[in-house]
């Protein structure tokens, strides 16, 4: 039997993007494959700003999970019976984890699907809503979905070379660190010069939700 290997799950709320705001399970998958995710790595990491630990099972609930058994989890922690559980997949890198089996566990228990992905991996179908995040320097293949969502700026990316992707929703997201304010103005100017772009917003830093 095949076992997911997940450094965290939480119930909590969506900080950022088109769902801000809006009640979710977040399973968080260990490994990533632009970064090791070990400090002493990240100087010659694919993406080097990543903030995210994923490394080892040691998170909130982390440890190794059947589908059914994340499945139950994911069941048990869900807090409102009159709602569809909405669950978040995130990583790390999801994809490198999150297959065919895996959903149609969820699906039999009528889990809503939501994918965090750097789109350098095909997503399998039946994915409720897939927010890609691209990272410079590598190869997008995952090419359509709900929400597109660029930390910004970001060198090695210009927007406008996703105009082409066929994503519904579009957020440029200022990238967090010593020069969020200035980060944060950039995306201010460029998203009024370019209004199908909305501006994410890490509401989860500021309000200090998990």
């Amino acid at each position: 039997m095949k076992h997911y290997k997940i450094k965290e799950i939480h119930l909590t709320w969506q900080g950022e993007g088109y769902h801000t705001g809006r009640r979710a399970v977040f399973v968080r998958f260990t490994g990533c494959n632009l970064w090791s995710g070990r400090e002493e790595d990240r100087h010659k990491a694919i993406c080097q700003f990543c903030d995210t630990d994923f490394v080892g099972t040691d998170g909130h609930d982390g440890g190794h999970y059947s589908a059914k058994t994340l499945t139950d989890h994911i069941l048990n922690l869900w807090d409102n019976p009159d709602e569809c559980p909405y669950a978040v997949f995130t990583g790390g890198e999801p994809l490198l984890q999150l297959d065919e089996a895996l959903i149609a566990e969820l699906k039999r228990k009528d889990i809503i699907i939501a994918l965090e992905s750097n789109g350098t991996l095909p997503a399998p179908e039946g994915i409720d809503w897939i927010c890609m995040s691209p990272k410079a320097n590598t190869t997008i293949v995952q090419d359509h979905g709900q929400e597109l969502k660029i930390v910004f700026p970001q060198e090695g990316i210009d927007p406008k070379d996703f105009n082409n992707m066929k994503f519904e929703h579009r957020f440029l997201q200022p990238m967090d660190g010593n020069f969020t304010e200035q980060n944060t103005e950039a995306c201010r100017a460029y998203i009024q010069e370019n209004r199908q772009w909305q501006l994410s917003v890490q509401t989860h830093k500021i309000l200090g939700i998990p």
